[in-house]
């Protein structure tokens, strides 16, 4: 075996793409209402498995060898209804990591060539939607709690095998979780920890008076 056939092997397995089991991109959509830029949210049927009344952002698994981009635009466009050219991706957000064994890779974009109150929203997935005008939502801080993670191995775990055995020094890990308010909505967890990097992109990169 030589460097060039493992080479080979990994572009071969990379091409397969990511652990679509694991990976999930959604949409962080802008639209004008009455002429004032909002950030439009879904809140999640009541029916779902999977948290369901939450309050999110557009999105979605993606699927066999789907770019993220991809996936949020399908996703954005089977939730609301939308068509292709009433969607435009602006900005990609980083992505985000969590405790749980998966990954969101989220995009910023616009809609356009419709009005807020003209949206069919899909109601298998989404029991409602509202907007949030940019300009409160940029003056709001987040109530910010700490979550403690701690290990816990498998009884069967081959101390042995490791330095110190059972006293090894395991790494203890904390996770953020943000809210937000507006109304009578909650916007928590994943959703408010993109909300928040968007904001502080915007207060630390733009005018905020053009806003």
């Amino acid at each position: 075996m030589n460097y060039q056939q493992i080479a080979d092997a990994l572009a071969k397995s990379r091409a397969g793409g990511y652990d679509h089991n694991a990976m999930f991109a959604v949409m962080l959509p802008l639209i004008y209402v009455k002429d004032e830029l909002h950030i439009l949210f879904e809140v999640r049927s009541f029916a779902l498995e999977s948290q369901p009344g939450e309050v999110c952002f557009p999105g979605g698994k993606m699927e066999n060898l789907e770019h993220p981009s991809n996936t949020a635009l399908r996703e954005t466009m089977e939730e609301l209804n939308l068509s292709q050219r009433q969607i435009i991706i602006i900005g990609e957000l980083p992505p985000y990591t969590t405790p749980f064994q998966f990954a969101i890779f989220p995009y910023c974009g616009v809609l356009q060539h419709i009005d807020f109150k003209d949206i069919r929203y899909s109601t298998d997935e989404v029991d409602s939607i509202f907007t949030v005008p940019l300009s409160y939502l940029m003056t709001q801080e987040p109530e910010e709690y700490t979550l403690s993670f701690d290990m816990k191995m498998d009884s069967r775990f081959p101390y042995h095998l490791i330095p110190n055995g059972e006293k090894y020094g395991w790494r203890t890990g904390t996770y953020k979780v943000l809210f937000y308010y507006y109304k009578e909505y909650v916007i928590w967890g994943m959703t408010a920890k993109m909300l928040q990097f968007f904001l502080l992109s915007l207060k630390n990169n733009t005018d905020l008076e053009s806003l």
